[in-house]
């Protein structure tokens, strides 16, 4: 056994601890701001990169059936045969489902597209809703 009541034992004051908690509160809220900002960014990234791989899915489909799916066959056509029995689908064409967008909600698909496109796969975005009048809240090909 040994003899402790020779040495001095010191801890941290409570004046110490508060002072480290302090300057750990100050680099959060210094820090975490950018962090965040930084997994909006890499959402939008995401989107973009799904939209391609899809679009590439939907270019492959016309090549195949001589069509664009429709607004009401949509992207769920890249999975399964047209209904219709339209002949040549050799699918399916992506090898997992059609995913969600980053933010958890099914990606929009129209044909014909807006602005003269043959058609436009869109992700609502943040706001998880169809933003005409704010544009950049969208994600689209």
């Amino acid at each position: 056994m040994r003899n402790t009541a020779g040495r001095s034992e010191r801890g941290f004051t409570l004046l110490e601890l508060l002072v480290v908690l302090v300057i750990i509160g100050l680099l959060a809220g210094i820090v975490g701001p950018r962090l965040f900002a930084n997994v909006d960014k890499s959402k939008v990234t995401t989107a973009k990169a799904q939209i391609d791989v899809l679009n590439k899915a939907v270019d492959q489909l016309r090549l195949d059936i001589g069509r664009y799916p429709t607004t009401q066959e949509g992207l769920p056509l890249l999975m399964s045969p047209p209904t219709d029995g339209t002949p040549g689908w050799n699918g399916p064409y992506l090898s997992k489902p059609v995913p969600l967008d980053p933010w958890g909600k099914p990606y929009r698909y129209a044909s014909p597209g807006a602005r003269n496109s043959d058609y436009d796969i869109v992700s609502d975005g943040a706001d998880k809703a169809p933003s005409a009048d704010k544009p950049d809240a969208e994600v689209g090909n």
